[in-house]
């Protein structure tokens, strides 16, 4: 397993985390626009609320379809836009005022699933 990790406090935790994981992981620097590995060298890939955050959100789905094999499944957690109107406003508002300077530069009004479908990647739901 390769876990990516661009900020330095978090990929110091994350290594230490890793060390104590019941599987090998390797945790690197790097950001979710240039993966490292090979073309289709992956069975999986896995975002935990990245997509939310990356400056280039077809970008780093393009480099995660790159190195997941075909057959594969890109798993992911993360912020999507609601669909009731009000919702949306008050995320939209959020992102446009304080959300991305407290959050990591996350964004909570992307449209997370309609990326990850425009990049030609089914998406099966999966609760609970």
């Amino acid at each position: 397993m390769v876990a990516i990790e661009p900020e330095p406090y978090l990929r110091e935790r994350a290594q230490r985390a890793a060390a104590q994981a019941p599987v090998s992981v390797s945790v690197v620097d790097g950001g979710a626009d240039q993966l490292p590995g090979e073309a289709e060298s992956f069975d999986a890939g896995i975002a935990t609320l990245v997509l939310c955050t990356v400056p280039d959100q077809q970008r780093a789905l393009a480099e995660l379809f790159r190195v997941i094999r075909p057959g594969g499944e890109l798993r992911f957690y993360e912020h999507v836009i609601a669909h009731p109107k009000w919702e949306s406003r008050f995320q939209r508002l959020a992102d446009a005022t304080f959300w991305p300077h407290v959050a990591g530069g996350c964004h909570l009004a992307r449209d997370t699933t309609s990326g990850i479908e425009q990049a030609s990647y089914p998406i099966r739901t999966s609760l609970g």
